[in-house]
């Protein structure tokens, strides 16, 4: 499927349309007349629209510009055909069939001809109006958020989401109650917001399209920063999978984005460990963070296919409990702002400097102790 759709769901991320640029008109040789120019299709970004919107507004999916008018011998100039422009989702990449990019609508008001018009009618083709552009295009939803979170089901994710913002994700005790993108804003109070995109589970085998794979994946390649959710108590996805502790999960997480887009890694990245009201979660991450400050030797100790081949560079490790203490989300909320301003000018793919890891010790200790 090219889609990603639940039932009762709204929800598109791929929209294929069949787009047709207006003939040329018809000239006049005996006057040396030139026939108007067929109309040409475009798709412009719109803010508040999504594909589904767009397929709503023409359900057929055909969309075509009209034709030139032809010259005549009151108007030797025909009369140029009327465009049509098909609206679409900020954050749209348009494909061709063959699969070229034909470009991207990162803004509002940005715009992508995809179905040219034809000549009018000339000297030069005997003045006889060509036809216009005829194909078939692709319209891929790539969220654009600043944040996007990442982790296996049932980390907490949506409930971070939930506190965060003002976003009222589905929410319980078993996996996948998140089966389309949810997107949340977080305010401060000097104004400034910061979006925020609750992406679908990974499983196991995502970068190979396993589970919701690179329905999840294309979508975490438009924010600025990962947001990495574990439970501090580990997971299993079910009766097939091992149970994996927190420290797995970080590096399956890893594992995951590198074998689907190496870049991924690099990009910044913070670490909430959350569910920390639960008991026994003080002994759980001593363990996780001796894993993560042994990161690389912890990864060279696992199986080779799980091994991360480029190790990602936390900006910040934070302890959480997303339901229970709203002092541990102000932390994470205040966290994603810093590393969000410390890296906006910086060139994340020549990026040298490490960022100091554990640069708030104190307080992941002192936070800890107030969750329990």
């Amino acid at each position: 499927m090219n889609r990603m759709r639940t039932k009762g769901s709204k929800f598109l991320d791929v929209v294929r349309l069949k787009v047709k640029g207006g003939a040329g008109g018809m000239g006049l040789p005996r006057h040396g007349g030139f026939g108007g120019t067929g109309g040409q299709v475009f798709v412009q970004a719109k803010k508040g629209l999504n594909l589904y919107d767009v397929v709503q507004k023409n359900p057929t999916k055909v969309w075509s510009a009209t034709g030139g008018g032809n010259s005549h011998q009151f108007r030797l100039y025909g009369e140029p055909g009327t465009d049509n422009i098909i609206p679409a989702p900020v954050g749209t990449i348009v494909h061709s069939e063959e699969g070229m990019v034909l470009g991207e609508l990162n803004n509002e008001g940005d715009q992508v001809v995809v179905a040219k018009g034809g000549a009018g009618g000339c000297s030069q083709n005997q003045f006889n109006g060509q036809k216009g552009q005829a194909q078939t295009v692709k319209l891929e939803l790539k969220l654009i958020a600043d944040v996007g979170f990442v982790g296996f089901p049932n980390a907490g994710k949506s409930t971070l989401l939930s506190a965060l913002s003002r976003a009222k994700p589905k929410i319980a005790s078993y996996p996948f109650t998140t089966l389309k993108p949810q997107l949340g804003v977080m305010k401060y109070k000097d104004f400034r917001t910061i979006t925020l995109a609750d992406l679908p589970g990974l499983v196991e085998g995502a970068w190979a399209n396993i589970g919701m794979g690179h329905k999840f994946l294309r979508h975490v390649e438009r924010t600025k920063l990962l947001l990495f959710v574990v439970d501090i108590h580990g997971f299993r996805l079910g009766p097939k999978y091992p149970f994996r502790p927190a420290i797995e999960n970080v590096i399956l997480l890893n594992r995951e984005l590198e074998l689907y887009k190496e870049k991924l890694v690099e990009r910044p990245s913070v670490l909430v460990v959350n569910k920390m009201d639960l008991p026994n979660s003080e002994k759980k991450l001593e363990e996780l963070m001796e894993g993560m400050v042994n990161y690389k030797s912890y990864c060279q100790g696992l199986p080779e296919e799980m091994q991360p081949k480029q190790l990602i560079q936390f900006d910040d490790i934070i302890p959480c409990s997303a339901k229970m203490n709203k002092e541990s989300v102000n932390c994470v909320k205040e966290c994603i702002r810093e590393v969000l301003d410390i890296n906006h000018s910086l060139d994340i793919e020549r990026k040298q400097v490490e960022l100091p890891r554990y640069k708030i010790q104190k307080k992941l200790e002192d936070t800890s102790k107030q969750l329990l």
